[in-house]
């Protein structure tokens, strides 16, 4: 096996939101849109900080396993898309009930269009 190992992308506890004031300011200072799967809330960072996500997800979309697993879908989209985009900012993403039974995939491509419409274009595309 010749080349370098393949780079990780860590999801480390400070790329979180994890008080509740944080969630609060982003809802409430933060760009709301609706696509698919989920909503999302999206507000700037100062350039020079790492994007932050906060994952929501409510009784609506069903019991434990199905909000667990919604949980699961978001943050390993974010963590996946994290490096490439054009600004940081503090993300967070609710569930709607309609990710109940979505595959990654289906969801990556809502959360893509989410930040597709919120200008925050991923660089090198």
């Amino acid at each position: 096996m010749a080349g370098s190992p393949p780079s990780r992308l860590p999801f480390p506890r400070s790329s979180r939101l994890k008080r509740p004031g944080e969630f609060a300011r982003a809802k409430a200072e933060g760009r709301r849109l609706v696509i698919g799967c989920l909503i999302a809330n999206v507000l700037p960072r100062p350039p020079g900080h790492t994007s932050r996500l906060g994952v929501v997800t409510s009784k609506k979309i069903g019991g434990a396993v199905v909000r667990s697993r919604a949980r699961r879908l978001l943050r390993e989209c974010f963590r996946l898309h994290q490096r490439e985009l054009a600004r940081p900012v503090d993300l967070v993403l609710v569930a709607r009930p309609s990710i109940a039974g979505k595959k990654l995939a289906d969801v990556e491509l809502d959360l893509m269009r989410v930040l597709r419409q919120a200008r925050l274009d991923l660089v090198g595309q």
